[in-house]
């Protein structure tokens, strides 16, 4: 065990009432008698994963988003970053925010920068040590690049054996395409997303967002959280493997089943839906509108508002499958109708019928939408370098905290002195030391 675990396990048993045991690092499993309910720790400002520290060694998206749906969460989370060039998504503008790009703002709130060289043998001992005292591990390498280095999961569990150890890749960890190199548009592609994603008679096209990144992050986060939950009946960690094309593969839902169970291909539909009509956008007179119609109530009431009652007596329209079955004649019929009428017209008339509708607006006009307002899904803040920023916030609100002040994405480096020193107990000697060789960076602003 390395001096700094020591020190670090120390100071926390100072801080705990004489026999108690901190929750992260008993050695037996944690019983509760069925049905007792465990003690509240909720309070103002209490956040559930409060007291977890997260050793981040992602970068792009899929990792930083789920590293920061746990910063979000209460977790401290250390974000490791080559000296000098950072996360590779510091480059990727415009739009730039002063030096800093968009891109690498709106993923990387609540954040400890430290700049690395993991190829130093001083900065690999750093790593090293930083996974002794945390409690999850996030990376993204190529599977076995970090197990080169001596960073593999093997490695850090038996430095320590409740290290939860999450890697992401392309691919996963083994088998044939393992060792290729995963990007959110490849995947996309080769998971089938871009094949059933375009215009009906159009190309394939790359879905607006990095959807299939942003899956592999949620899934990500979520395993850590069971991860997080197993270890307290276990006392152990565990690996992770999680990858892009397990999770977009796992998210095409009834696509890969009406293939799985009935043979059946899948194609482009547009806005539309294979097996719900009407369920897709229309143009209006001055804009589009989705209309939702699930069942045959709200296809009846579809009717009404398009004042189209004629259509609910035809017999090849009485049920959903003839509706889907003879969907040509009827969406001719429905998208003459509303290209009579603006889309705000449409909406105000649909409004109280129980049939979901909804506007398809642009980035601006989603900003505008005093549901988003209400939902405080933009989340300001004063970056060191940026000035005031804004970005979107966490989709999930608790009725235990509120998440209303959030730490700026950090600068590369920002936060280097402050963590080999506070976490790691290192001296200021041995911190030149290492700033002086190359192996840790440290930025000015701080």
């Amino acid at each position: 065990m390395s001096a700094s675990v020591r020190v670090f396990k120390s100071r926390f048993s100072a801080l705990c009432p004489a026999g108690f045991t901190p929750l992260l690092h008993r050695k037996d499993p944690l019983k509760y008698p069925v049905g007792e309910r465990r003690l509240s720790l909720t309070g103002e400002g209490f956040r559930p994963l409060g007291g977890v520290r997260v050793l981040d060694l992602t970068r792009v998206l899929a990792g930083p988003f789920a590293t920061m749906i746990l910063g979000d969460l209460g977790a401290e989370v250390i974000k490791v970053e080559r000296p000098g060039v950072g996360d590779d998504t510091r480059a990727w503008g415009p739009p730039f925010v002063g030096t800093e790009s968009s891109y690498f703002l709106s993923v990387n709130r609540n954040k400890k920068s430290i700049a690395v060289d993991l190829k130093h043998p001083g900065g690999a001992k750093v790593i090293l040590e930083l996974a002794g005292v945390c409690d999850v591990l996030v990376e993204n390498y190529l599977p076995g690049k970090l197990h080169q280095m001596g960073l593999g999961y093997e490695q850090l569990s038996r430095v320590n054996p409740q290290l939860i150890y999450c890697s992401i890749s392309g691919y996963g960890q083994t088998g044939p395409q393992s060792q290729s190199p995963g990007y959110d548009s490849i995947a996309s592609a080769v998971s089938g997303m871009m094949h059933i994603t375009g215009p009906e008679d159009g190309e394939p096209v790359r879905p607006g967002v990095a959807m299939t990144d942003l899956a592999t992050g949620l899934y990500a986060h979520g395993a850590i959280m069971a991860a997080l939950l197993q270890r307290h009946e276990t006392g152990r960690g565990v690996h992770i493997d999680c990858n892009l094309l397990s999770a977009q593969v796992s998210c095409l839902s009834h696509i890969a089943a009406n293939y799985l169970n009935a043979g059946k291909e899948a194609r482009r539909w547009g806005t539309a839906h294979e097996s719900i009509v009407p369920y897709q956008g229309f143009r209006t007179k001055d804009g589009h509108i989705v209309v939702a119609a699930g069942n045959d109530k709200q296809f009846i009431k579809v009717c009404q508002v398009l004042q189209l009652m004629e259509l609910t007596a035809e017999p090849k329209y009485k049920t959903n499958m003839l509706r889907v079955q003879n969907r040509k004649q009827l969406l001719h019929t429905l998208s003459q109708r509303f290209l009579q009428e603006k889309t705000t017209d449409w909406l105000q008339r649909f409004k109280g019928s129980g049939v979901p509708v909804g506007p398809i607006n642009s980035i601006q006009e989603v900003f505008s939408d005093p549901q988003v307002k209400h939902n405080s899904l933009v989340q300001e803040m004063n970056h060191p370098t940026a000035g005031r920023i804004a970005v979107p916030g966490p989709a999930v609100r608790f009725s235990s905290f509120t998440a209303n002040k959030p730490t700026p994405p950090p600068v590369i480096g920002q936060h280097t002195y402050q963590v080999l020193r506070d976490t790691l107990s290192y001296s200021d000697d041995i911190i030149t030391a290492l700033l002086e060789s190359g192996a840790v960076a440290q930025n000015e602003v701080s």
